[in-house]
């Protein structure tokens, strides 16, 4: 007797706002995503080491290296990994601006989002059918 085990996909949610993270790993985790999530460029960095996630969801603005940042190097060592950047901030514009004139062009969704809005976006990024969720604002 085989027993198949199915797979996860995994997301990996990146904000230095802890109650966003939390909130966003329960939400992702609750439709069947394997989820961690994390306060840092840094830490994001060492999970993807030996935890390796097929969609990255980071906020622009982190201390110290910022999303974008992140994002490239995402980009760079795990080219297989699909990336999103979310912001709610207008500084954002700049740092996307000093990223395109190198090269990396990324979307950007405005915080605040939808759960609705970023699981549909994951679905598409992983090529998942689309579902019918529903969450109250």
């Amino acid at each position: 007797m085989t027993v198949e085990i199915e797979k996860r996909r995994r997301v990996l949610i990146v904000d230095d706002e802890r109650l966003i993270t939390s909130t966003l790993v329960t939400i992702f985790s609750q439709r069947g995503y394997e989820t961690e999530g994390v306060y840092s460029a840094e830490q994001a960095i060492a999970l993807l080491e030996d935890w390796h996630p097929e969609l990255v969801i980071i906020d622009v603005l982190l201390p110290a290296m910022n999303g974008i940042d992140l994002a490239i190097r995402v980009r760079s060592q795990w080219p297989g990994c699909h990336i999103s950047l979310f912001s709610g901030q207008a500084a954002t514009a700049d740092l996307l601006e000093l990223a395109i004139q190198s090269g990396h062009t990324f979307d950007v969704l405005a915080k605040p989002v939808h759960p609705t809005e970023l699981l549909e976006m994951a679905g598409r990024l992983l090529g998942e059918p689309p579902a019918s969720i529903a969450y109250e604002s």
